[in-house]
């Protein structure tokens, strides 16, 4: 069963929804047939490299929030955070653009590097106190840490075309598949959770979806047909070659 998770580097609620999916994943039976992939998603698409700010300021500005207001967001945020044993700062982080970001999870995703650089990129935006944006050679030191080659790493970031494609394929599909927000959850391609829900429901999402795969139906062809197997491929005719040889 494939899992996909659509989500942004900038989004508290994706760090902690991640956390909470894997807690149910880790106490799933079937874990081990459990693929899961990271999807490209931002949630301020097309804003520019250089545009940063705190994240306070951001939250006032877009969402008409008090200052009073914002800063209790974010202690909220950090209470749920450290309920799933994450850490993260309430003041002082900076906002800006994830899409080079999200490139470089592309990048990740190629060598099998995807899960660990996004915990560091998760980490390093909601945790550490230097700023994760606006600075390459800090997205090349954190994709080094996560095994990738920075050289590789310094040359996506060098080229805005590389794995552009694939981040705006990601979220065109999100777009599809009905996504208004991340997280979003999408299993098997048949059944969706969005938000970072509690993990009794990641469980009882993951049972339903694992119980109801369908099993492969093969279409009657109404006789055997030529195929390549462990002893070998049927050639048409050899049968008949045989049966008057023997």
């Amino acid at each position: 069963m494939r899992v996909e998770i659509w989500s942004d580097i900038a989004c508290p609620w994706c760090y902690v929804g991640k956390a909470r999916f894997e807690k149910a994943l880790a106490s799933f039976p079937h874990r081990d047939g459990v693929e899961v992939v990271h999807r490209s998603f931002e949630l301020d698409p097309g804003r520019a490299k250089d545009d940063v700010e705190p994240v306070l300021t951001m939250l006032t500005k877009k969402y008409g929030m008090s200052q009073a207001q914002a800063e209790a967001g974010e202690d909220n945020l950090g209470a749920q955070a450290a309920a799933e044993g994450l850490p993260y700062r309430t003041r002082g982080r900076d906002h800006g653009g994830t899409f080079d970001m999200h490139r470089l999870l592309h990048l990740a995703r190629e060598h099998g590097r995807q899960e660990k650089l996004l915990d560091l990129l998760y980490r390093a935006n909601f945790a550490e106190e230097r700023s994760l944006f606006g600075d390459d050679e800090r997205l090349v030191g954190l994709a080094e840490a996560a095994g990738l080659d920075p050289e590789a790493a310094r040359a996506v970031l060098a080229d805005p075309e590389a794995y552009a494609a694939e981040v705006r394929q990601d979220e065109r599909e999100a777009a599809e598949l009905g996504a208004r927000g991340v997280p979003f959850f999408v299993l098997d391609r048949t059944y969706g959770v969005s938000g970072a829900q509690p993990v009794e429901v990641f469980t009882r999402a993951l049972t339903q979806a694992w119980g109801e795969r369908s099993p492969l139906t093969l279409v009657d062809g109404g006789a055997d047909a030529e195929a390549c197997g462990p002893d070998g491929c049927a050639v048409p005719g050899q049968e008949d070659t045989r049966a008057r040889n023997a």
